[in-house]
Formats: structure tokens, sequence, C-alpha cells
């Protein structure tokens, strides 16, 4: 995901093909995001994750064999693999969180979360690294070695490998649920009028899932769109800082992991999320205000840290208000709206303006004034909110 985005921006100079891809693609998780909800609920979360790696293991090793019987893969092909890598996201991630809450005790809520954001961020962060020799290639002149860069097909063929390792650490996890969950046997569209129907009651969760959603949808848009083009065209940098620059935002979102719970421990998940949504709101300024490298990769630690740590707190909060049955379509619902404003930004950023000499800075200050926006309703509802009791 790190690969694909720039070879389209530094190595083919098709900066609008790919922001048109992604367009498309974000589009197309929207229907897939809300069914894939309705499967969390439904089906035991080890098989879901146990056919996500069988089938992206056969779909990437089988495109690397491609590119290794003609030498290399079609543009159209590679958009494939981006896309397909953008629905996994939309049901690996909302399984992961449901399968937490399954196993986790409420009052371990906190924890867990930390945990899964440590362990994802610390692999992150080994990827990130691993990503500057694939995509670029390194020389250490003193130690006469030179690792040169790898072509997609050969990165396809590693991440395959990846999923089969994944496959087989996933199929040995024993695990007894909390509480026996109730699983939904309606049909699909039963399935999501019942997610609906919850989120219509409780319209502060669903204010709120929306609202401490935003820095996420724009930190996304960035590493996968702003971040290539900043680089290449405003900073007039290489793939290696936009690797580093990925390195930077996991470690923050692993400080994040380790010390977020334990700064914020005697406040409410509400106030911090208003707090680490304003220090986004201005590392986006920040960006927008500037033009070197060690600006963008402190901004980038400081997303990091803040993205993190809001979703920490938000699936806390959501842990604890939203019964663990209905975790999967609650979810698939603010992730819907999620990918539905994802869509439209990355439509309009898409356009050939933006893409053209430093005009992509506009982009920066588009998501500083949605993300102050998304912070009224926190502000409005802030009393409501923390007040507001606990599932039991």
């Amino acid at each position: 995901m790190l690969a694909i985005p720039w070879y389209f921006t530094k190595q083919i100079n098709q900066a609008s093909t790919f922001a048109s891809i992604y367009s498309v693609a974000t589009f197309l998780t929207l229907f897939w995001g809300l069914y894939a909800g309705t499967l969390i609920d439904r089906y035991p979360r080890k098989k879901i994750f146990l056919s996500i790696c069988v089938i992206s293991a056969i779909v990437l090793i089988g495109v690397s064999g491609y590119g290794f019987a003609n030498g290399s893969i079609p543009i159209l092909m590679i958009g494939f693999i981006f896309c397909f890598t953008l629905f996994n996201y939309n049901i690996h991630y909302p399984t992961l969180y449901a399968f937490g809450q399954e196993i986790t005790e409420k009052k371990n809520y906190s924890k867990t979360n930390s945990l899964l954001e440590v362990i994802g961020q610390t692999t992150n962060v080994i990827s990130g690294a691993v990503a500057v020799l694939l995509i670029e290639g390194v020389e250490f002149s003193s130690l006469n070695i030179r690792i040169e860069s790898w072509d997609l097909h050969q990165i396809f063929l590693l991440d395959g490998i990846t999923y089969i390792l994944a496959m087989a650490i996933i199929s040995q996890i024993k695990y007894r649920p909390i509480e026996q969950v109730r699983k939904s046997m309606g049909s699909i569209k039963v399935r999501l009028k019942e997610g609906l129907a919850f989120l219509n009651k409780n319209r502060l969760l669903f204010h709120f899932g929306n609202s401490s959603f935003t820095v996420f949808i724009f930190v996304l848009i960035s590493m996968h769109l702003l971040w290539p083009i900043y680089i290449e065209n405003h900073l007039e940098g290489s793939g290696e800082v936009y690797a580093t620059t990925k390195i930077h935002y996991a470690l923050g979102a692993l400080l994040s992991g380790f010390f977020i719970s334990m700064i914020f421990r005697r406040s409410n998940p509400i106030l911090s999320i208003i707090f680490l949504s304003a220090l986004s709101l201005i590392a986006y300024v920040t960006m927008a205000s500037n033009k070197s490298s060690w600006v963008l990769f402190a901004c980038a630690l400081v997303l990091g840290i803040t993205n993190a740590g809001i979703r920490i707190q938000r699936i806390t909060y959501l842990f604890n208000h939203i019964p663990n049955y209905i975790i999967g379509r609650t979810n698939s619902v603010f992730q819907s709206i999620n990918i539905s404003l994802r869509s439209v930004l990355i439509a309009v950023f898409s356009i050939p303006f933006f893409i053209e000499d430093s005009n992509i800075l506009i982009t920066f200050w588009v998501a500083a004034l949605i993300i102050l926006i998304s912070i009224v309703p926190l502000v409005w509802n802030y009393k409501a909110l923390k007040a507001l009791k606990k599932e039991k």
C-alpha cells in the first residue's frame, strides 16, 4: 500500500490516474462495508480472518505470478490489487475490533484496544522501514553493500506469503468468548435494518461515531493520495521521504498505543478526542504552511499519535455502549458514512488542479476546516455523551 501510490506518482507520473482509481474503489467499498458488517455479526470472527488470508494469498500470488511470467504487471491489475487491499481493510479492522470486544472483559477494553494499536503500529514501523528498501533500494558505501529496488510483482509475492504466514498463526488461536454472542440469523436486509434501528434509537452514539471519525478520514487520504503528491510536487522529495513519513506516522501511533490510555486515564474519552482532534487540525495547518521534510515528519508523528489515540478512545467508548451482537452492523453504518465522505473528497482532490505545482497545499487547509467542523458536535453534546449510561 506504500509501493502502489508511489509507483503511480513517481515512476509512471500518473498521479491523477491513481487518484481516480482510489476514488472509484473507495466508493465501491460503501456497499461492501455494509455487507461486511452483516458477515461479522453472523459468522465466527476467526473464520472470517482465515477466509481473508486464503483469498488474499491466492490473489496476490496469482498477480505476482503473472508479473514474473510477463516481466511486468499492467496498470489495471496494479490498480486492482490496491482496490482489493482496500476492500480487505473494510472487513479486517471491523472484525478485529469485534473479536477484541468478544474476548475482553469490560474493565480491560481500553487495555485491549491499546494493545491492538501497539501490535499493529509495530508492524507498520517495520513495514515502513522495509518499504524504503523495496521501493527505492539502498546503498551503504562504507560497508560496500547495495540493495536494489524491487519490482511490484516481487513485492506482491512477499505480501502474498505474509498472508500464508498469518493464516498459519491465526489457525492456532484458541479462545473462549466472555459471553455467548447472539448471532443474527435473518436475511442481509433484516440484519442491516437492525443495525440502523439501534443507531436511530441511540442518536447520541450515531453523532459521536461519525464526528470522531473525521481525523481517520484525512489520515487515510493523506497516506494514499495527498502525501505522495505533496512530497513529489511541493517538497521535490523521493520515495525514501514518503516511506520515512509513514515510519514517523507509525511511531507516533505506537507511542499513542503505549501511553494514550495512561495520559487520559483521569479524563473521559470525549474530552480526549476533542483535544486530539484539535492537535490534528494544527498538524494539517503546519504542513500547509511549510516546505520542509522534517516538518512533514514531525506532523506525521503528531497525526500518528492523534489518530491512534482517537481510535483507541473512540472504540473503547463504543464498546462500552454497543453490545457485541450488533457491533459489526453499527460499525458498518459508521464506515459507510465515512466512505461516502472519503469518496467525495478523493473525487474532488483528484481534479488535475490539485496535482499541479503546490496546489496540493489547499487540501490540507480543507482537512483542517472539516476537522474543526467535526469538533463542534462533540463539544455541543459533551455533557450528554459523558453522562450516557454504559451498556450492560
